[in-house]
């Protein structure tokens, strides 16, 4: 932890640097592979659409409500070999009530549904065990709603970051962060198979903030920092690289923090629990978390850096570190290189009298021109009282000092 804390101060002062945007073209390779193989697995697999916005047939079974009595009641409806029964959804609803999920079922399917769970809690069909169905509307209705909030969000999103930052380009490399942690955790999803149900949903609208607020963190540090270039003496790009890394410990530990409780959930939901809305919220924020993470380190700001770099105040910091830079690396680099058709030019002095040789006139020495008298100025001395005379005392032998030894000797 001492090692780690020390790398921290020095990233912070500047004493070790990671180049995060010379290497902006590595990042977005990686990001364009991940983003690649998201797509791909949407296009081919597509998303698993949970019950809420398929539709499907719901029992509700009054039983001792336990986890292996759940487990007992999924293995069951799954190995009648129906194929819309082939993945129900098992979950337990207080201490005496399991809820079963499963696709649209016909007459004959429902009743062998029926008979598998009569069969494995003893309970009476007709007052035990209620059935309902549900349909697609609910879900269509879900979705419909959170795309809407998904348009409101985006756009609140851009005029809050162009208000308090006054800078347009931090609005869009914000959003394309933001799109790039989104189709990696939907790609995740379609690659996985999860099925997506409204704690789906959340966990996507979650991770929206989470994304946004660790770019806007970074973005907070780099205007702080890419104030007054001239007088910094550095560009615009080394002041946002170091930007990043004085807020990497900070990203790092707090997505770690985050990322630790929500692997736990994501590990019971999916492990421990088999399924249920657990998992699926779990794995939404677990995916979107640790790609807001990266995209606000690898992403935002080389684009931020490289949507900048045309502008004229930009540019002008560039210039000058280049040529700060060769000035540092040689020192002599303006002194002209001695050539034999090099034009001669003389020393101020000589090319004057030079000039009055070739007209025949020899210069006339002047003295250079008197200051004026100071007066008015300084000391002043009083005027006389009377005329100048000499005083009684003129005559008589003063006495005069003399060293030790000579004192008292006549």
């Amino acid at each position: 932890m001492g090692k780690f804390s020390r790398l921290g101060n020095d990233l912070y002062n500047g004493r070790r640097s990671i180049d995060f945007i010379g290497r902006k073209w590595i990042w977005y390779a990686v990001s364009g592979v991940i983003v690649l193989l998201a797509v791909i697995g949407l296009s081919t697999k597509g998303l698993n659409m949970g019950i809420e916005f398929t539709g499907g047939a719901q029992y509700q079974v009054t039983t001792s409500a336990s986890q292996d009595t759940a487990d007992k009641l999924q293995k069951a409806v799954a190995d009648t070999g129906i194929p819309s029964a082939a993945s129900p959804i098992v979950t337990t609803a207080g201490t005496d009530s399991v809820i079963i999920q499963t696709e649209p079922l016909t007459e004959e399917e429902n009743s062998t549904v029926i008979d598998a769970i009569v069969g494995v809690t003893g309970a009476d069909p007709t007052d035990d065990i209620s059935q309902s169905e549900i349909g697609a509307s609910w879900g269509k209705d879900v979705a419909k709603r959170s795309i809407i909030g998904l348009v409101v969000f985006l756009f609140a999103v851009v005029l809050f970051i162009w208000a308090y930052f006054r800078e347009w380009k931090m609005s869009v490399a914000a959003i394309v962060a933001l799109a790039h942690d989104l189709i990696i955790t939907v790609g995740i999803y379609a690659l996985s198979g999860f099925e997506v149900t409204p704690a789906t949903v959340t966990g996507v609208l979650t991770i929206l903030g989470f994304s946004l607020y660790d770019t806007v963190v970074v973005f907070d540090k780099v205007r702080e920092n890419t104030k007054n270039l001239r007088d910094r003496r550095t560009t615009y790009a080394a002041q946002a690289n170091l930007a990043v890394n004085q807020t990497l410990v900070r990203s790092v530990n707090t997505s770690i923090v985050a990322l630790i409780p929500v692997g736990a959930i994501l590990y019971v939901g999916a492990v421990q629990l088999g399924s249920g809305p657990l998992k699926d919220l779990a794995l939404a924020l677990f995916v979107g978390m640790a790609a807001g993470a990266y995209s606000s380190i690898f992403i935002a700001t080389p684009l931020l850096v490289q949507l900048k770099s045309n502008e004229s105040e930009v540019k002008l910091a560039e210039k000058r570190d280049a040529s700060r830079k060769r000035h540092e690396a040689d020192r002599y680099a303006s002194v002209p290189v001695f050539k034999e058709d090099m034009p001669l030019v003389d020393e101020p002095g000589e090319r004057e009298r030079g000039r009055d040789d070739e007209d025949g006139t020899a210069p006339v020495a002047t003295a250079p021109p008197r200051r004026p008298e100071a007066s008015g100025r300084g000391r002043i001395a009083p005027p006389a009282r009377g005329p100048v005379r000499e005083s009684g005392a003129s005559g008589r032998v003063q006495p005069t000092r003399q060293t030790r030894s000579k004192r008292g000797k006549k």
